[in-house]
């Protein structure tokens, strides 16, 4: 036991160090190529966010075991949005564009929506279905870099060179990776020693340990006054882990859906749906604090709802 609370220290210094550079290298990257924070935050950072939740899901597929890839990805996404895109709103506002409103979080949407219609048609994901989520993220990356015209946001930060910033980037993906697996894999142990289930582990100690990485950077962007790039990561991440993870898991093999239930999904669509009204409610156009605390609100309803079915 002592070694694997060390492990979760190690795991979690690893992501708190490696979300700093990796802001801080995104950021400059954006600025040298001319490349908005958002589409940076919603592809580079969002992928790279992402890796844990892929290797987990993947893994989970390769072992037939479905639970974990879906519950994964289904956790994930919840505690994205509601915890991690909450707690940046209390901490910091963050703006959202007219593109983000009238693109990015409907295209989040209706993601989603696809996924739980997809899953509940024949009760899993199949191969063909995950084929077309693959598709449809090529399109997705393509469509993100061709019709980016949001301007660049400025700031009075020291420039880096471009290689450094390269660098700063991959240590700082490489931290947030390593971490989050060191991380995963000693709370997994741990949560397996207490006997819960399959499900229950991806969808609570899975999902938020492979969603450290996203936590970390979020939290340093709201803290360093970068909200696109925090909104962008989240986005991006929600639906890098259904087009590309959903869609590799269940090319490799068909994933059972029966584990879910209408309380996961209702959630899971009800978090995106809390996104967009965001722009209405509280101050317009922004996730300031009064959105962020009912983001946060949703997400401990949630929680004390799993452990009570548990």
């Amino acid at each position: 036991m002592i070694v694997q609370i060390g492990l979760l220290i190690l795991g979690l210094a690893l992501v708190v160090f490696g979300a700093d550079w990796l802001v801080d290298g995104a950021s400059a990257i954006a600025r040298k190529s001319g490349i908005s924070e958002f589409v940076i935050g919603l592809t580079i950072v969002g992928f790279g966010t992402s890796c844990p939740e892929l290797v987990v899901s993947l893994t989970g597929a390769l072992k037939g075991i479905a639970d974990i890839s879906i519950g994964n990805v289904v956790g994930s996404n919840i505690f994205n949005t509601l915890l991690i895109l909450g707690l940046t709103g209390v901490i910091a506002p963050i703006a959202i564009t007219p593109e983000n409103r009238k693109r990015d979080i409907p295209l989040t949407i209706g993601v989603t929506v696809l996924f739980i219609v997809f899953g509940l048609w024949n009760r899993d994901v199949c191969r063909w279905e995950g084929l077309v989520f693959l598709l449809l993220f090529a399109g997705y990356i393509y469509y993100c870099f061709k019709t980016d015209s949001a301007p660049v946001e400025q700031s009075e930060e020291k420039n880096l060179r471009l290689g450094v910033a390269i660098l700063l980037v991959l240590a700082g993906l490489a931290g947030l990776v390593i971490g989050g697996r060191l991380f995963v894999d000693s709370a997994t142990e741990i949560a397996r020693l207490a006997g819960v289930s399959d499900k229950f582990i991806a969808i609570t100690v899975l999902a938020g340990g492979t969603s450290l990485p996203e936590l970390a950077t979020c939290v340093v962007a709201a803290a360093k006054k970068k909200g696109q790039l925090a909104l962008g990561n989240i986005l991006g991440s929600n639906i890098f882990n259904i087009l590309l993870i959903l869609g590799a898991s269940a090319v490799v093999t068909p994933l059972d859906f029966s584990s879910m239930n209408w309380v996961d999904l209702g959630v899971l669509l009800l978090s995106a749906l809390l996104v967009f009204s965001s722009a209405w409610t509280g101050k317009k156009n922004m996730i300031d604090r009064f959105d962020g605390s009912l983001l946060l609100l949703c997400e401990a309803a949630y929680l004390t709802w799993l452990f009570a079915t548990i």
